[in-house]
């Protein structure tokens, strides 16, 4: 599924601990009917770029991650000391990114009903305009928890803001961010060296390397999935449930 004459590598966020879930398990050690959540996501990067292409970033119980996935996958690890952010999260992966790679797929590690399919689209779509940075959206009915997309009359991508520092009109904004993103790896690391923890979390945002890229004139590609249910992100053990229950309906996560 790599896209014609461009080396594609992933990179899976996998670092947090996960309060929410209530639980001293790293959150992407929880399992789907005995799976760890993060072995789904690691199946389906490997799917489409192959395991020697990913990077898994690892953070609360480093070891215990790396094992789990370890024993499926020879992937490659990078360590995230402290949890910083999503932005920061990716600086850190990116000496471990293989060398050759033009573009890098942004996967989060909590969101195990991503298909290879998805992430294929959004690399051709990707490619075949030649962004710099090409966001995967959905629109949902309850955007609550979720950045959002600002886009201008056109439909062109002006930014993305989290929701605790959106304003009353941006939170009535339907369409989010699914936090999977495609971009290319050189703008990527002249962007990752540009932002700032100028918000409300003190954090490095990864969503505001879409600001740089929008004011140095890049290109900001939007693709939009027709299955929000399959970019859901698991913070709570309702989620976790609900979602094994989806993948169960569905007969199991297929391409």
């Amino acid at each position: 599924m790599e896209p014609k004459d461009n080396i594609v590598a992933a990179v899976i966020l996998a670092a947090g601990l996960g309060t929410r879930m209530r639980s001293n398990r790293a959150k992407v050690l929880h399992a789907i009917d005995g799976k760890p959540m993060i072995l789904f996501v690691v199946e389906t990067a490997a799917a489409v770029v192959g395991p020697d292409h990913v990077v898994v970033v690892v953070g609360h119980q480093a070891e215990e991650v790396r094992a789990v996935i370890s024993e499926h996958y020879a992937v490659g690890f990078a360590l995230q000391p402290k949890q910083r952010g999503t932005g920061d999260a990716v600086r850190c992966a990116l000496d471990a990114i293989p060398q050759g790679a033009d573009h890098i797929v942004i996967l989060c590690g909590d969101v195990p009903m991503l298909k290879p399919l998805t992430i294929a689209r959004l690399l051709d779509a990707h490619c075949r305009a030649a962004n710099d940075i090409t966001v995967l959206a959905v629109e949902v009915e309850q955007p609550d928890g979720y950045g959002r997309i600002i886009s201008d009359a056109a439909g062109q991508v002006l930014g993305i803001i989290e929701e605790a520092d959106a304003s009353a009109a941006q939170r009535s904004i339907r369409l989010i961010n699914s936090g999977i993103y495609c971009v290319e790896k050189d703008f990527l690391k002249r962007a990752l060296e540009e932002i700032q923890p100028d918000n409300a979390q003190g954090e490095y945002y990864l969503t505001d390397i879409v600001a740089v890229a929008k004011a140095s004139g890049r290109r900001v590609g939007l693709q939009i999935g027709s299955n929000a249910d399959e970019v859901a992100g698991i913070n709570t053990i309702d989620q976790l449930e609900a979602v094994a229950t989806a993948m169960r309906d569905d007969g199991g996560k297929s391409a």
